[in-house]
């Protein structure tokens, strides 16, 4: 049975990447001249938006492959056959 995640783990899990690109958009937008707000922040804040969603959704997929592997066991007890049997 798989395990979800939740979004309280994977706005952790990106707290600081979220704030990131907060800034981004900010500075682009601060930098654009006056009249061409649009046409000098779009590409930019199109590109730090492309990046985080890539990002939040690798992230997605390592925290609920993380709640599907089973437990490690440093014991190795139940971990099948020792190495050369």
């Amino acid at each position: 049975m798989h395990k979800k995640i939740t979004a309280q783990q994977l706005k952790q899990a990106l707290r600081g990447e979220f704030d990131g690109l907060i800034n981004e958009v900010v500075e682009a937008v601060n930098q654009a001249q006056a009249g061409r707000i649009i046409a000098d922040s779009e590409q930019q804040v199109r590109q730090a938006s492309g990046v985080f969603r890539r990002r939040l959704y690798e992230k997605a997929l390592q925290l609920r492959q993380k709640q599907s592997e089973p437990a490690f066991s440093p014991s190795g007890q139940g971990a099948g056959p020792e190495v050369g049997e």
